[in-house]
C-alpha cells in the first residue's frame, strides 16, 4: 500500500522521547459490561452499559443510584461478553450545556443501529427524558457483529458516525467498499440543521452520485472506538481486524475527508482479498498494525491521544490496547514521517472494551466483565528539574514544553522566557513552564550561586568607578597566566558585552559603556576555576 505522509502540521509531539509506562488505579465500579465512557462538559463521567443504560460517576467518583437514561426495553443486547450488540456509543452535542441535546448509537429490536438523540430531563440534569427520542437514521445490520457503535462530534462541529461492515467474517457482501451502502464507513452528519439532519456541504462524496452523500471514509472493518485529539483535531481509529491484523489509522485535522482504509482487500497493510480491488494507491494504509501472535491478541480498542494536566510525561502519545491480551500501548511520530510505537503496560485478563476522557483530558479505561473503571496514571512522578548548564552560570530547563517564565527569589525575571538562562546574581531560581494545551508546571528551588569573592589565582578583581557613566575601568591580578572571558551582563541575565583575553599578572580593560540604558548591571570575569562578578550601576 502506498506510505502516504498523514503527519499532521498540527501534531504537537510528546515532552519525552520515551513513553513512560502506565498504571492502572481503580476509579469506581458497579457496572453491567461498560462499553463507552465519556463527559457532557463538567465533572462527571458518563458510562454508556451495553445493556441500554447510561449511568453518571461524579467528579468524587461517586456512581448516582439512578441511572441517566435506561431504553434496556429498546436494545437488543445479552449478558455474554462476546456479543457485540447493545447500546454502544454516547455523545454529548458541542452546545450540551444549552441545548441539553445528546446522541446513542444502538441496536434496536429489529437488530439494526438506531443513531438517535435524546435531551436531558429540563428539571433534573441528572436524568433523561426517555421519552425524547428522534431517530436520525436507522441502517439495516445483515449479522449480529461489527456494529461499529462509536460517536463523536469533531472539532469541526459534526457528528461522525463509525459503523462496521455488516458481520460475518471477511466482509461477504463486500459492503466496506460498497459506495451505495452505509456499512464499513465514518459518516460526517450536520444535526444543527435539517430534520433529522442535512449533509455537510463539503463532505467529499457531495457530488459524486456513486457514493452515498452521509460517507467521510470507507473501508472500514469495525472501527469499534475512535477519537479526536482534543488539541489539534487529528482523528484516530481503532479499526479491529479479521483474523491476523489490528490497526490504528490517522487523518491529520483539516483532511478533506474520502479515504478508503482499505478494508476487505487490505487487512491491516497486508493484501487480504483483493478479487475486485484497486491499485494499492487508492488505499491509505493504517500508520500502525500488530498481529495476533497465535491468539495472544485478538481485538484493538482504540484510544486517545492524552492531553490531560496531571501526568505531562503522558501528554502527546496515542494510547491504545488489545482487548485479549490486555497489552497496552503508546504510539508517537518519530519525527522523520513515521511512528513508534511502544509497549507501556500489561493486564492480563483485563478485556478493556473501551476508553474514556474527562473534561479535563485524563484518561480512563473500563473492563467490560468485571463492570470497573479505572483512571490512567503514570509510574513516574514527574519533576521539573532545573539543571546547571553546559555554560559557566547558565541554567536549563527540560525541554518541549510551549511556555517558559523564570523567577529569581519567587519575582518574575523579565523577558527570561526560554529554556535556559544565564544566572545574573545569587538566589533561589524556579521556572514555570507550560504545555499547548494550557497545564503549567513550577519547578523545584535551584540555589543558584553567580558570585564568588576570592578565586586562588586572583590577588585583585575590582570595578571602578561605581556608579558609572560611559566607562567602566577593570583592574585585574593573577599570580599565574589564564585565559579569562569578560561579560556584561543586564539584569534580565542577557549578555551585552563579551571579550575573552589571556591574563599574565597585571591587566586593565576599559569598557565602553556609554551606548547602553541606565539601570543595575553584572560584571562576569568567567574563569576555569569559577566566576567572579560584580554588581554596577549605570547612571
Amino acid at each position: 500500500m502506498n506510505n502516504l505522509k498523514l503527519l499532521s502540521l498540527a501534531f504537537l509531539c510528546p515532552l519525552f522521547l520515551t513513553a513512560q509506562d502506565i498504571d492502572l488505579v481503580e476509579y469506581a465500579s458497579g457496572f453491567t459490561r461498560p462499553v463507552d465512557i465519556t463527559h457532557a462538559g463538567d465533572d462527571r463521567l458518563f458510562v454508556v452499559e451495553r445493556n441500554g443504560r447510561i449511568e453518571i460517576i461524579e467528579g468524587d467518583g461517586t456512581v448516582l443510584s439512578t441511572a441517566f437514561l435506561d431504553i434496556s426495553n429498546q436494545v437488543t443486547s445479552s449478558n455474554s461478553n462476546q456479543d457485540e450488540r447493545g447500546l454502544l456509543g454516547l455523545a454529548f452535542h458541542p452546545d450540551y450545556a444549552n441545548n441539553g441535546y445528546f446522541y446513542v448509537n444502538y441496536i434496536n429490536n429489529s437488530g439494526d443501529t438506531n443513531i438517535s438523540r435524546f435531551s436531558v430531563d429540563a428539571t433534573d440534569p441528572d436524568v433523561a427524558d426517555p421519552s425524547s427520542e428522534m431517530i436520525l437514521m436507522t441502517v439495516d445490520q445483515p449479522f449480529g457483529n461489527h456494529n461499529g457503535g462509536c460517536l463523536k462530534f469533531g472539532p469541526d462541529g459534526y457528528l461522525y458516525i463509525g459503523l462496521g461492515d455488516g458481520g460475518s467474517f471477511d466482509d461477504p457482501g463486500n459492503r466496506s467498499q460498497n459506495p451505495q451502502t452505509l456499512l464499513g464507513k465514518m459518516l460526517r452528519i450536520d444535526v444543527d440543521n435539517g430534520n433529522p439532519y442535512t449533509i455537510p456541504a463539503n463532505n467529499p462524496f457531495v457530488n459524486d452520485a456513486s457514493t452515498l452523500d452521509e460517507i467521510w471514509a470507507l473501508g472500514l472493518r469495525n472501527p469499534w472506538r475512535y477519537s479526536f485529539d482534543r488539541v489539534t483535531g487529528d482523528l484516530w481509529i481503532g479499526d479491529v481486524g479479521q483474523g491476523q491484523w489490528e490497526e490504528i489509522d490517522f487523518e491529520p485535522a483539516g483532511s478533506a475527508g474520502g479515504l478508503n482504509y482499505g478494508w476487505r482487500c487490505y487487512e491491516g497493510d497486508q493484501a487480504y482479498i483483493t478479487n475486485g480491488c484497486g491499485d494499492e494507491s487508492e488505499y491509505t494504509p493504517p500508520i500502525h498494525d500488530y498481529n495476533h501472535e497465535v491468539f495472544t491478541h485478538c481485538s484493538v480498542t482504540g484510544g486517545f491521544v492524552y492531553r490531560g494536566c496531571e501526568f505531562p510525561d503522558l501528554i502527546g502519545y496515542y494510547y491504545y490496547v488489545d482487548y485479549c491480551s490486555g497489552r497496552f500501548w503508546a504510539l508517537s511520530p518519530d519525527g522523520s514521517g513515521g511512528w513508534t510505537n511502544q509497549e507501556v503496560g500489561s493486564y492480563s485478563g483485563f478485556d478493556i472494551s473501551t476508553f474514556g476522557e474527562d473534561i479535563n483530558g485524563e484518561l480512563y479505561v473500563a473492563r467490560l466483565g468485571q463492570g470497573r473503571i479505572y483512571k490512567i496514571e503514570s509510574e513516574e512522578e514527574f519533576i521539573v528539574e532545573i539543571t546547571a548548564g553546559m555554560e559557566v552560570n547558565t541554567l536549563d530547563a527540560p525541554a518541549g514544553f510551549e511556555t517558559y517564565q523564570w523567577y529569581l527569589n519567587g519575582e518574575i525575571i523579565a523577558g527570561a522566557t526560554a529554556d535556559s538562562l544565564i544566572l545574573s546574581e545569587d538566589g533561589d531560581y524556579t521556572v514555570e513552564v507550560s504545555t499547548a494545551n494550557g497545564c503549567t508546571y513550577l519547578s523545584e528551588v535551584f540555589i543558584g550561586v553567580v558570585s564568588i569573592d576570592h578565586l586562588e589565582s586572583f590577588n585583585i578583581f575590582s570595578v571602578a568607578p561605581n556608579p558609572f557613566k560611559d566607562i567602566l575601568s577593570l583592574n585585574m591580578e593573577v599570580n599565574r597566566s589564564m585565559d579569562v572571558t569578560i561579560e556584561v551582563l543586564d539584569i534580565n541575565g542577557k549578555v551585552i558585552f563579551s571579550k575573552k583575553q589571556n591574563i599574565d599578572g597585571q591587566s586593565s580593560e576599559e569598557l565602553k559603556l556609554g551606548h547602553i540604558s541606565t539601570g543595575v548591571y553584572f560584571v562576569h570575569l568567567r574563569t576555569e576555576e569559577g566566576t567572579l562578578t560584580r554588581k554596577v550601576v549605570k547612571l
